[in-house]
């Protein structure tokens, strides 16, 4: 019948349904065909008014024809009449469902207390009551039904306190939240679960000195608590405070060697931080403890690869080959040793055997990649075409590779061509706009590739990269300097740290006349990541500055390593031939 539907429905977002229930439906809902009967939802003997009561069976049928013809008011009258004549909960709890669907507060304050007095300690009926109370300003009200929450269900507290906290975020009122705890910690000063709550809704607040100063306070009372340290790790991660989170977590880590998700947790800090030697270690103790923790040793083999063990890492790697569910990832992961090897043959045997995806298509971008860089075009190619077939999902990062093997060998305007032909199918990809603007570029058509940065622009006014681009395109004329700063001050606002905005940066700098700022800019992109591009555009701000043997240095340097490249040839055309 529709009000069990209704109410089984409804059951599972109790919290959620009360911050923001659906509109009232004007049509009927079709009644659930293996709904059980009001008789036999009645239990025997406890309800035994309901059973030979006349009237109450007749309000009961009444709710339920009202709820099928969506009559939702009539048929909580016919609810709440009921609830009032027997003992058995579920004509209040039926109630109180209806109310909340109705999003009318002095029905469910009504039905709460008919509930509650027949269940005082259920934990369903609690939770609309603390929210009930909250929205009342009830101060009292709600520290009386968390206490009981607390003292009823004390291994379900937090994640009761945490899913009222997320009904109420989007109305404003986690404060009242926040309060409401701070009350039940006056009357309960030994709970170290109510200041871990407050940590977190402080967190959610942005208060970080108030999350940690309630953290504190449940590592105090409870001091050992894995829970509240770790969080405590996170406090200091989200506040951008990577050694401090590091530090914490080591000191979690010793105290609980054998606590694998703290362990994970950080050697993945330790990794993101280049402290891989350490996480290595931290991996290492994982398997030792656990040779079936699998997870923990694709991560060892991962981090052995990048400190150069490759014997280690291929050691893991084909442990992991023995196991289904990790078989792939380790054949993905041997291409990878063996492509760092500069064993090409072995590298592709392996992509080759990784047939699942996601893996596979990862495998077979990998060998593309692998083959151009090899200047194989021709097979590399091909292996797109069939990969084309293959994967109709990945169409768009096809059309992409493909642009960028004919822009490997300097075929510009069929790799605009490619990208002007997917376009037509997706005028609005970020993507191809963005590669079309690149390649555009190559072949003069300037106008194509201030047109689509600006259309990325339109839909994405915070897109870096095509600030980037348009800003650096444009300082190729003198008259468009001004648009150019524009462009790039909002690049460089949005990612200050990323070295591609920081050359462009500098570019414009030397472009206005400022070679010593220009400097500062550029260098600090050159540390960050040693691009040849960079390395021609210090060359040339150091000669204009008079500095011509660091320029020669510098310059010499990365020609060695990249005789052919095209920035490095152009200032050796330009400047140093020119001062020969």
């Amino acid at each position: 019948m529709l009000i069990f539907r209704l109410f089984a429905v409804l059951a599972p977002i109790v919290l959620n349904g009360c911050a923001s229930s659906p509109e009232k439906q004007q049509e009927p809902l079709t009644p659930a065909a293996s709904a059980p009967s009001i008789k036999k939802e009645l239990p025997k003997g406890t309800e035994a008014k309901t059973e030979i009561d006349q009237d109450v069976l007749f309000m009961l049928m009444s709710a339920e024809i009202a709820g099928q013809r969506g009559q939702y008011e009539l048929a909580y009258e016919g609810y709440i009449e009921a609830a009032k004549r027997v003992k058995d909960p579920k004509p209040a709890e039926r109630a109180a469902m209806i109310a909340m669907y109705l999003k009318d507060a002095k029905k469910l304050k009504k039905s709460l207390a008919l509930w509650l007095k027949k269940e005082p300690q259920n934990v369903t009926a609690r939770k609309l009551a603390v929210l009930a109370s909250l929205k009342d300003g009830d101060k009292q009200k709600t520290l009386e039904h968390l206490a009981v929450i607390l003292d009823s269900d004390p291994a379900g507290f937090e994640s009761t306190v945490l899913e009222l906290a997320n009904a109420l975020q989007g109305e404003g009122k986690l404060q009242d939240v926040y309060d409401a705890l701070e009350a039940l910690s006056a009357k309960r000063p030994n709970q170290a679960v109510v200041h871990y709550l407050q940590g977190i809704i402080a967190m959610q607040m942005k208060n970080q000195a108030l999350a940690e100063k309630q953290i504190g306070e449940a590592l105090r009372l409870q001091p050992e608590w894995d829970k509240a340290l770790v969080f405590q790790a996170q406090i200091a991660l989200m506040s951008g405070d990577l050694p401090k989170a590091i530090e914490v977590l080591r000191n979690v880590h010793l105290k609980y060697p054998d606590n694998q998700k703290i362990g994970k947790m950080l050697a993945q800090l330790l990794i993101k931080s280049d402290g891989y030697d350490e996480a290595a270690k931290v991996y290492q103790g994982l398997v030792e403890k656990d040779p079936k923790d699998f997870e923990s040793l694709l991560a060892l083999a991962l981090v052995d690869m990048q400190l150069g063990r490759e014997k280690e890492a291929e050691e893991s790697l084909k442990k992991l080959l023995e196991q289904d569910e990790w078989r792939e990832q380790a054949r993905f992961y041997l291409g990878k040793l063996e492509e760092k090897r500069d064993n090409i043959k072995k590298a592709l045997n392996w992509y080759d055997q990784v047939r699942e995806e996601p893996f596979s298509f990862e495998a077979g971008i990998a060998a593309v990649n692998l083959l151009a860089h090899n200047k194989q075009y021709d097979e590399a190619v091909e292996r797109l075409q069939t990969m084309q077939d293959s994967f109709p999902k990945e169409k768009l990062r096809i059309t992409l590779m493909k642009a960028e093997l004919l822009n490997q060998q300097k075929h510009y305007q069929e790799a605009y061509d490619v990208l002007t032909a997917a376009l037509v199918e997706q005028p609005d990809s970020k993507e191809l706009l963005y590669t079309r603007a690149l390649i555009a570029e190559r072949i003069g058509k300037l106008d194509v590739l201030e047109s689509d940065l600006k259309k990325i622009l339109a839909q994405y006014p915070d897109n870096a990269e095509a600030l980037n681009a348009l800003g650096y395109t444009l300082l190729g004329f003198p008259s468009r300097l001004g648009e150019a700063e524009t462009y790039l001050q909002q690049a460089l606002k949005l990612q200050p740290d990323e070295p591609v905005i920081l050359d462009s940066y500098g570019w414009l700098l030397f472009k206005q006349g400022k070679a010593e700022k220009a400097l500062e800019y550029l260098e600090r992109a050159y540390a960050k990541q040693k691009e040849n591009e960079i390395a021609a555009h210090i060359a040339e701000v150091l000669w204009s500055l008079g500095r011509k043997d660091e320029a020669r240095k510098l310059f010499d340097k990365a020609f060695k390593a990249a005789p052919e490249d095209e920035y490095l040839l152009d200032f050796k055309q330009r400047i140093l031939n020119g001062a020969e």
